[in-house]
């Protein structure tokens, strides 16, 4: 990735090391920034235009992410994801979410189930000729309300820390044109066995979801050499 193409991300409410943490990690988990990039202070600090106080501080954050390794006398090198890494995250997101499934069936009112389809057709009407971001934008409107269903506070907050990767893994998977209807019928599956309270239905289907969502991702990362193996 050429320097110039990295430009700071800055939200309103967010810190100046909060926005560069928030930069570069999307770049790693993205791919943009490869792994064993070096992060050369002074080219970081300029090329985004702040000091270095807040990169350091930015960069530290993302050493105890392991997003980032130190190495004695060369300096900080990016870690980035491995395949193994990538299946991780998805086994972890499986299981989380098989902790929400008998809540899920049994919270979910006519009302949420009202909201879930109206968030598909949203979805159908924008795969016609929107972008893939806004596509994901409403999909993840999508998760996210049948996960807060559960009311499981601590499981949901445990989903939402991994939530960041699983959504640039997203938009990896999504750009496969077969994976994107693919994954549409999933969601009209999820949102059907929810309305009969079909608890076996569900969770065979919530793990076909992710399970191919990963496969769909491996498969595009493999493809453009942006992931290695450890072995």
């Amino acid at each position: 990735m050429l320097l110039a193409e990295l430009k700071l991300e800055r939200n309103a409410g967010k810190s100046v090391r909060e926005a560069v943490y928030d930069t570069l990690k999307q770049a790693i988990i993205s791919g943009k920034l490869t792994r064993g990039t070096r992060i050369v202070e002074t080219e970081y600090a300029d090329m985004l235009h702040i000091s270095r106080t807040p990169l350091r501080e930015a960069l530290r954050k993302l050493q105890e992410d392991g997003l980032l390794e130190y190495v004695a006398n060369k300096g900080v090198f990016v870690q980035s994801f491995t395949l193994e890494d990538v299946e991780e995250i998805y086994t972890i997101r499986n299981s989380l979410e098989m902790l929400t499934i008998g809540h899920i069936i049994r919270n979910a009112t006519e009302a949420d189930i009202a909201y879930l389809r109206s968030l598909l057709l949203e979805i159908d009407r924008l795969m016609e000729d929107s972008s893939l971001e806004e596509i994901l934008k409403v999909s993840r409107r999508f998760h996210a309300h049948i996960i807060n269903i559960s009311r499981l506070a601590r499981v949901i907050s445990a989903i939402r820390y991994q939530e960041e990767y699983i959504n640039n893994f997203s938009l990896i998977s999504i750009q496969k044109e077969s994976r994107k209807q693919e994954a549409q019928d999933e969601h009209y599956r999820i949102v059907e066995c929810i309305a009969r309270h079909d608890e076996a239905g569900l969770r065979r289907i919530v793990q076909r979801h992710i399970e191919r969502s990963k496969e769909m991702c491996l498969l595009a990362l493999r493809e453009e050499n942006k992931l290695v193996s450890r072995t």
